[in-house]
């Protein structure tokens, strides 16, 4: 039975919110490719390389893809074509390859474009679930994000006001990733509704992390790539 090739989990920050089975396949895998970015200034850093060196996976087996800040996704197509291709030279049905996303590999994840083709391609894969930034936002701040009949929308950032309260307004609580997608829209937002319960995070299950529940330091603030808004009616 060949080995598939395997989409791990890092979830949001925190190395200790990895999954046993995550870490364990980590630990037996041959290759691990991990995505990172350049800065203008052209550093390359990487939240997940940050996470695999906590849990001490040997740098040998530590493979960095640039993937590119741009709203031209096809930019990024391009960096997971690469991966793509260097997966199936490495790929011989034995040795394990693992390809890592922060959070969950299955949740606003653009990995699935490898995953897609290496199922295309006739390559079994196997995916493991990780814990979502938003989860791990509601404990960090201690609130409960639903509880007993309540529902629940999750959005990305495309999302206008009119949509948002018209979730609110039916007495749904909404999650927002990616802010900064949206941040003139939703600080407007904030600031002219101060009906509902704001809640917001910055950099969860790192150092940097940040939270509050204020909606005038809220709307005053800018909205970095690694943050989220949790709004309750």
């Amino acid at each position: 039975m060949q080995t598939p090739v395997y989409f791990v989990s890092l979830g949001p920050g925190d190395p200790e919110l990895i999954t046993l089975k995550a870490l364990n396949i980590l630990r037996q895998s041959h290759s691990i490719f991990y995505p990172a970015t350049r800065t203008r200034q052209g550093e390359v850093i990487s939240r997940a390389a940050d996470i695999l060196r906590a849990l001490d996976i040997p740098e040998s087996a530590l493979c960095p893809f640039i993937l590119p800040m741009s709203k031209d996704r096809s930019l990024a197509h391009q960096a997971y074509d690469g991966v793509y291709e260097e997966v199936m030279k490495l790929y011989d049905g034995q040795k394990k390859i693992a390809i890592v996303a922060e959070g969950d590999a299955g949740f606003y994840s653009s990995i699935h474009y490898i995953q897609d083709r290496l199922k295309d391609a006739g390559l079994t894969s196997q995916r493991v679930a990780g814990v979502p930034a938003f989860i791990a936002a509601g404990a960090l701040g201690g609130i409960h994000v639903v509880k007993q009949e309540e529902k629940l929308v999750v959005l990305p950032g495309v999302v206008t006001a009119e949509e948002l309260d018209g979730y609110l307004t039916s007495g749904v609580t909404v999650v927002i990733m990616k802010l900064s997608q949206c941040a003139g829209m939703l600080s407007a937002f904030i600031q002219e509704h101060d009906g509902y319960q704001y809640h917001y995070f910055e950099q969860v299950g790192t150092a940097k992390e940040y939270y509050s529940d204020k909606r005038e330091e809220i709307a005053g603030r800018g909205f970095p790539y690694f943050s989220l808004l949790i709004i309750k009616p």
